[in-house]
């Protein structure tokens, strides 16, 4: 299974729409910050699942903050990063990915592609897709159980 993590969208829907023909993901997951762009883009792939959560730009009082996500026995935090203080420290995802037996913590709003194990957990970062000069997604597989996770830059 493949998973395209993009997030930090910004408004530019086709650098997206690049990473999603490149990769050919079974699922797609927007990590926040344009909520909308998430929405065209799964209108451009309507057969491939899509989804989402809202970042510290998104105004979505009714939808979840982060979503847990298992997949094959996996255990997937999705969530923007701005509740966790990701900007400053990632002590408290650290505690989280412990305190709730995660196998990958996803998060963006740092706009930089981060990679990273912690004990258990691996920590992933797919960097900013919007960004002009350095766009980046992130890829995700899980095959037979092994997850695996690395930033990519859109080439």
């Amino acid at each position: 299974m493949k998973l395209l993590i993009l997030s930090d969208s910004h408004g530019h829907i086709s650098p997206m729409k690049r990473a999603v023909e490149l990769v050919s993901p079974n699922l797609i997951i927007h990590l926040g910050d344009c909520w909308r762009d998430a929405e065209v883009l799964h209108e451009c792939f309507p057969a491939t699942s899509l989804l989402q959560v809202p970042g510290n730009c998104d105004y979505r009082p009714s939808e979840a903050a982060e979503k847990l996500l298992c997949l094959q026995d996996k255990r997937i935090l999705l969530c923007h990063g701005h509740t966790y203080g990701v900007k400053q420290s990632m002590m408290a995802a650290g505690y989280a990915a412990e305190e709730q037996s995660l196998d990958l913590f996803l998060f963006g709003h740092t706009h930089r592609p981060f990679l990273d194990k912690r004990g258990n957990c691996l920590f992933l970062n797919p960097g900013s897709i919007g960004d002009s000069l350095h766009p980046s997604y992130g890829l995700v597989t899980l095959l037979d159980g092994v997850l695996d996770a690395h930033p990519m830059p859109l080439i």
